[in-house]
Protein backbone atom coordinates (compact mmCIF):
# COMPACT_ATOMS: atom_id res chain seq x y z
CA UNK A 1 0.00 0.00 0.00
CA UNK A 2 1.45 3.36 -1.03
CA UNK A 3 1.70 6.06 1.65
CA UNK A 4 0.69 9.62 0.74
CA UNK A 5 1.75 12.58 2.90
CA UNK A 6 -0.61 15.56 2.57
CA UNK A 7 0.97 18.92 3.43
CA UNK A 8 -2.12 21.16 3.27
CA UNK A 9 -3.24 23.62 5.95
CA UNK A 10 -6.85 23.79 4.72
CA UNK A 11 -8.39 21.00 6.81
CA UNK A 12 -11.34 20.61 4.46
CA UNK A 13 -9.16 20.07 1.39
CA UNK A 14 -6.80 17.76 3.29
CA UNK A 15 -9.69 15.62 4.53
CA UNK A 16 -11.33 15.45 1.10
CA UNK A 17 -8.08 14.41 -0.57
CA UNK A 18 -7.41 11.86 2.17
CA UNK A 19 -10.86 10.27 1.86
CA UNK A 20 -10.60 10.05 -1.92
CA UNK A 21 -7.11 8.54 -1.72
CA UNK A 22 -8.24 5.92 0.78
CA UNK A 23 -10.95 4.83 -1.66
CA UNK A 24 -8.10 3.91 -4.03
CA UNK A 25 -6.33 1.93 -1.30
CA UNK A 26 -3.74 4.59 -0.43
CA UNK A 27 -2.62 5.13 3.16
CA UNK A 28 -2.60 8.84 4.01
CA UNK A 29 -1.35 11.19 6.68
CA UNK A 30 -2.12 14.91 6.87
CA UNK A 31 0.55 17.09 8.47
CA UNK A 32 -0.53 18.90 11.63
CA UNK A 33 2.77 20.44 12.81
CA UNK A 34 3.61 23.02 10.17
CA UNK A 35 6.62 24.22 12.18
CA UNK A 36 8.37 20.89 11.61
CA UNK A 37 7.01 19.10 8.56
CA UNK A 38 10.19 17.01 8.31
CA UNK A 39 9.46 15.24 11.60
CA UNK A 40 6.17 13.93 10.25
CA UNK A 41 7.77 13.20 6.88
CA UNK A 42 10.42 11.02 8.53
CA UNK A 43 7.96 9.24 10.79
CA UNK A 44 5.42 8.46 8.04
CA UNK A 45 8.06 7.69 5.37
CA UNK A 46 5.76 8.44 2.41
CA UNK A 47 5.98 7.21 -1.16
CA UNK A 48 4.56 10.52 -2.45
CA UNK A 49 4.01 14.02 -1.05
CA UNK A 50 1.16 16.40 -1.93
CA UNK A 51 2.45 19.89 -1.11
CA UNK A 52 0.55 23.17 -0.87
CA UNK A 53 2.56 26.36 -1.42
CA UNK A 54 0.90 28.73 1.07
CA UNK A 55 1.54 27.20 4.49
CA UNK A 56 1.97 28.59 8.03
CA UNK A 57 5.53 29.47 9.15
CA UNK A 58 7.37 28.17 6.03
CA UNK A 59 5.98 27.80 2.52
CA UNK A 60 5.84 24.65 0.41
CA UNK A 61 8.94 25.63 -1.55
CA UNK A 62 10.97 25.58 1.67
CA UNK A 63 9.69 22.16 2.72
CA UNK A 64 10.22 20.70 -0.75
CA UNK A 65 13.81 21.92 -0.56
CA UNK A 66 14.24 20.28 2.86
CA UNK A 67 12.82 17.00 1.56
CA UNK A 68 15.19 17.09 -1.42
CA UNK A 69 18.17 17.21 0.95
CA UNK A 70 17.35 13.72 2.20
CA UNK A 71 15.04 11.98 -0.29
CA UNK A 72 14.02 11.62 -3.92
CA UNK A 73 10.38 10.92 -3.03
CA UNK A 74 8.07 12.51 -5.66
CA UNK A 75 6.43 15.81 -4.67
CA UNK A 76 3.28 17.08 -6.38
CA UNK A 77 2.43 20.71 -5.66
CA UNK A 78 -1.27 21.57 -5.26
CA UNK A 79 -1.98 25.29 -5.15
CA UNK A 80 -4.31 28.07 -6.27
CA UNK A 81 -1.16 30.12 -7.02
CA UNK A 82 -0.96 28.57 -10.47
CA UNK A 83 0.66 31.36 -12.49
CA UNK A 84 3.72 30.49 -14.55
CA UNK A 85 6.15 31.93 -12.01
CA UNK A 86 4.90 29.67 -9.22
CA UNK A 87 4.86 26.61 -11.47
CA UNK A 88 8.45 27.27 -12.55
CA UNK A 89 9.49 27.89 -8.94
CA UNK A 90 7.86 24.62 -7.84
CA UNK A 91 9.78 22.66 -10.46
CA UNK A 92 13.05 24.44 -9.68
CA UNK A 93 12.69 23.58 -5.98
CA UNK A 94 12.45 19.89 -6.79
CA UNK A 95 8.74 19.40 -7.43
CA UNK A 96 7.70 16.71 -9.90
CA UNK A 97 4.28 18.00 -10.93
CA UNK A 98 1.86 20.88 -10.29
CA UNK A 99 -1.94 20.72 -10.00
CA UNK A 100 -3.93 23.96 -9.81
CA UNK A 101 -6.75 24.43 -7.31
CA UNK A 102 -9.61 23.86 -7.61
CA UNK A 103 -8.92 20.43 -9.06
CA UNK A 104 -10.98 17.39 -9.95
CA UNK A 105 -10.35 14.61 -7.42
CA UNK A 106 -10.24 11.92 -10.11
CA UNK A 107 -7.60 13.88 -12.03
CA UNK A 108 -5.52 14.20 -8.87
CA UNK A 109 -5.73 10.46 -8.21
CA UNK A 110 -4.82 9.69 -11.83
CA UNK A 111 -1.74 11.93 -11.63
CA UNK A 112 -0.73 10.34 -8.31
CA UNK A 113 -1.05 6.86 -9.76
CA UNK A 114 0.97 7.79 -12.84
CA UNK A 115 3.68 9.39 -10.71
CA UNK A 116 3.90 6.35 -8.43
CA UNK A 117 4.14 3.98 -11.39
CA UNK A 118 6.96 5.99 -12.98
CA UNK A 119 8.85 6.44 -9.74
CA UNK A 120 8.73 2.91 -8.40
CA UNK A 121 9.20 1.18 -11.72
CA UNK A 122 12.57 2.86 -12.23
CA UNK A 123 13.84 4.18 -8.93
CA UNK A 124 13.78 3.52 -5.24
CA UNK A 125 12.96 6.44 -2.98
CA UNK A 126 15.03 7.22 0.06
CA UNK A 127 13.95 5.79 3.41
CA UNK A 128 14.94 8.08 6.25
CA UNK A 129 15.16 8.09 10.03
CA UNK A 130 14.96 11.39 11.90
CA UNK A 131 15.75 12.37 15.45
CA UNK A 132 16.37 15.89 16.78
CA UNK A 133 16.79 17.38 13.28
CA UNK A 134 19.33 14.71 12.31
CA UNK A 135 18.15 12.80 9.21
CA UNK A 136 19.72 9.44 8.32
CA UNK A 137 19.07 8.17 4.78
CA UNK A 138 19.32 4.38 4.95
CA UNK A 139 19.58 4.01 1.16
CA UNK A 140 22.76 6.02 0.62
CA UNK A 141 24.01 5.93 4.27
CA UNK A 142 24.16 9.72 4.49
CA UNK A 143 23.51 11.80 7.61
CA UNK A 144 22.16 15.34 7.30
CA UNK A 145 21.86 17.88 10.10
CA UNK A 146 20.42 21.35 9.48
CA UNK A 147 21.23 21.12 5.79
CA UNK A 148 24.80 19.89 6.23
CA UNK A 149 25.91 16.36 5.38
CA UNK A 150 28.09 14.45 7.88
CA UNK A 151 30.35 11.74 6.44
CA UNK A 152 30.06 8.38 8.22
CA UNK A 153 32.18 5.25 8.13
CA UNK A 154 30.42 1.90 7.71
CA UNK A 155 30.63 1.13 11.43
CA UNK A 156 29.51 4.63 12.42
CA UNK A 157 26.51 4.34 10.12
CA UNK A 158 25.63 0.92 11.57
CA UNK A 159 25.79 2.19 15.14
CA UNK A 160 23.74 5.30 14.37
CA UNK A 161 21.12 3.36 12.40
CA UNK A 162 20.30 0.91 15.18
CA UNK A 163 20.24 3.67 17.81
CA UNK A 164 17.94 5.88 15.71
CA UNK A 165 15.69 2.92 14.93
CA UNK A 166 15.31 2.47 18.68
CA UNK A 167 15.18 6.16 19.70
CA UNK A 168 14.22 6.49 23.37
CA UNK A 169 15.21 2.87 24.10
CA UNK A 170 18.51 1.63 25.50
CA UNK A 171 20.44 -0.56 23.06
CA UNK A 172 22.90 -2.89 24.77
CA UNK A 173 26.55 -3.03 23.73
CA UNK A 174 26.08 -6.74 22.99
CA UNK A 175 23.25 -6.03 20.56
CA UNK A 176 25.28 -3.35 18.80
CA UNK A 177 28.24 -5.70 18.41
CA UNK A 178 25.99 -8.50 17.11
CA UNK A 179 24.45 -6.16 14.52
CA UNK A 180 27.84 -4.91 13.33
CA UNK A 181 29.25 -8.44 13.19
CA UNK A 182 26.49 -9.22 10.64
CA UNK A 183 28.20 -6.82 8.24
CA UNK A 184 31.51 -8.75 8.53
CA UNK A 185 33.12 -5.91 10.47
CA UNK A 186 35.52 -6.97 13.22
CA UNK A 187 33.83 -5.61 16.32
CA UNK A 188 34.78 -6.44 19.88
CA UNK A 189 34.09 -4.45 23.06
CA UNK A 190 37.08 -2.13 22.66
CA UNK A 191 36.45 -1.60 18.94
CA UNK A 192 32.84 -0.61 19.69
CA UNK A 193 33.98 1.95 22.26
CA UNK A 194 36.46 3.46 19.80
CA UNK A 195 33.80 3.68 17.08
CA UNK A 196 31.20 5.24 19.39
CA UNK A 197 33.69 7.83 20.67
CA UNK A 198 34.75 8.70 17.12
CA UNK A 199 31.12 9.01 16.06
CA UNK A 200 30.36 11.25 19.06
CA UNK A 201 33.19 13.62 18.19
CA UNK A 202 32.02 13.80 14.59
CA UNK A 203 28.44 14.56 15.65
CA UNK A 204 29.55 17.18 18.19
CA UNK A 205 31.70 18.84 15.54
CA UNK A 206 28.56 19.23 13.42
CA UNK A 207 26.57 20.69 16.34
CA UNK A 208 24.90 17.51 17.64
CA UNK A 209 26.18 17.66 21.20
CA UNK A 210 25.22 14.81 23.56
CA UNK A 211 23.30 13.11 20.76
CA UNK A 212 24.30 9.65 22.01
CA UNK A 213 23.86 9.05 25.75
CA UNK A 214 25.79 6.33 27.58
CA UNK A 215 23.94 4.16 30.09
CA UNK A 216 26.96 2.88 31.97
CA UNK A 217 27.12 -0.88 32.26
CA UNK A 218 24.14 -1.26 29.91
CA UNK A 219 24.53 0.42 26.52
CA UNK A 220 23.58 3.55 24.60
CA UNK A 221 20.45 5.53 23.78
CA UNK A 222 19.42 8.45 21.59
CA UNK A 223 16.62 10.50 23.12
CA UNK A 224 14.01 12.16 20.89
CA UNK A 225 14.52 15.30 23.00
CA UNK A 226 17.75 16.64 24.43
CA UNK A 227 18.71 15.29 27.84
CA UNK A 228 21.90 15.45 29.83
CA UNK A 229 24.40 12.59 30.07
CA UNK A 230 23.84 10.14 32.92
Amino acid sequence: MYRILIVEDDAGIAEAVSEQAKMWNFETHSVTNFRNVMAEFAEFDPHLVLMDIGLPFFNGYYWCGEIRKVSRVPVIFISSASDNMNIVMAMNMGGDDFIAKPFDQTVLIAKMQAMLRRTYDFAKTGHVLQCREAVLNVDDHSLTYRGEQIALSRNEYGILKILMENAGKIVSRERLMERLWETDSFIDDNTLTVNVNRLRKKLEGAGLKDFITTKFGVGYVIFSEEKGQE
